[in-house]
């Protein structure tokens, strides 16, 4: 009960608060997203998955590095949300280590294979974690009925959906994420995501009522490498975060809500 109070003053200060969340895939990007104004990291690996469980010394790193919400990612594998047994069992210790390294929160999502919330997995996850917080990451966007894994979400104790409404990018999914919000009623947070950017964040806000937004806020970097094996006929760059595309997203949300 104590929790749940707490939920809803946090969500009143959401309101008087637009919060920026950046994906970082290195340190590299958790210090640019820090020092260009981000609230909270989700930290990853395996971009090209979309995500996955980053290793403990990643984690650790990014906790020594980082003064603002650090929340990791617990996803064992890439491809679909559909887990084994095994699997569930990977999932409880990170995190358990999430827990000792001194996280703030994890970010998970488990289905049934109808596309229904595998609910009462995620709820064990959530207590588990306890007293880390949990966001339900975009494995809702491959739910079959969006307002009843909503629902599910509700009752299985995350403190947010991360969501681009059901479609591949936010922009073309507001109108259901502004009717989540609606629906939700404050009871959780409903967070847009994926392809928000500094040309469309301000639009999404209006449209939606959003309070939270996730971005990569996303480009990548070439190696800097002298030698190349040119034999091996391969580009090597990795994933970063633009730190001026950061600080634009967070003078925009200022300027226009705070």
């Amino acid at each position: 009960m104590a929790k749940k109070k707490l939920f809803h003053q946090n969500m009143c200060l959401n309101s008087l608060f637009m919060k920026l969340e950046i994906i970082a895939f290195n340190i590299e990007s958790c210090l640019s997203a820090q020092e260009a104004g981000a609230d909270r990291i989700e930290l990853c690996d395996n971009p090209s998955e979309g995500g996955t469980t980053p290793s403990y010394g990643f984690i650790k790193a990014a906790r020594n590095a980082l003064k603002i919400e650090l929340y990791t990612m617990i996803r064992p594998r890439g491809g679909d949300f559909l887990y084994s047994e095994s699997e569930y069992e990977v999932m409880k210790a990170d995190i358990e280590m999430c827990k000792k390294s001194g996280c703030d929160g994890i970010v998970l999502g488990m289905l049934t294979s109808e596309g229904k919330v595998d609910k009462e997995r995620c709820k064990n996850l959530v207590s588990y974690a306890y007293p880390l917080e949990v966001t339900f990451h975009r494995a809702f966007d491959r739910t079959s009925n969006a307002m009843e894994a909503l629902e599910d979400i509700i009752d299985t104790g995350c403190e947010r959906i991360l969501t681009s409404g059901l479609q591949p990018k936010a922009v073309e999914g507001q109108q259901l994420i502004k009717e989540l919000i609606v629906h939700a009623d404050e009871r959780i947070i409903i967070m847009p995501g994926s392809g928000i950017t500094s040309a469309n964040i301000i639009s999404l806000a209006e449209n939606t009522q959003a309070v939270e937004f996730h971005s990569s806020a996303g480009m990548y970097k070439d190696s800097e490498m002298k030698y190349v094996n040119k034999a091996m006929n391969e580009r090597m760059k990795y994933a970063v975060v633009s730190k001026e595309e950061v600080y634009k997203m967070r003078k925009l949300l200022q300027t226009n809500f705070n």
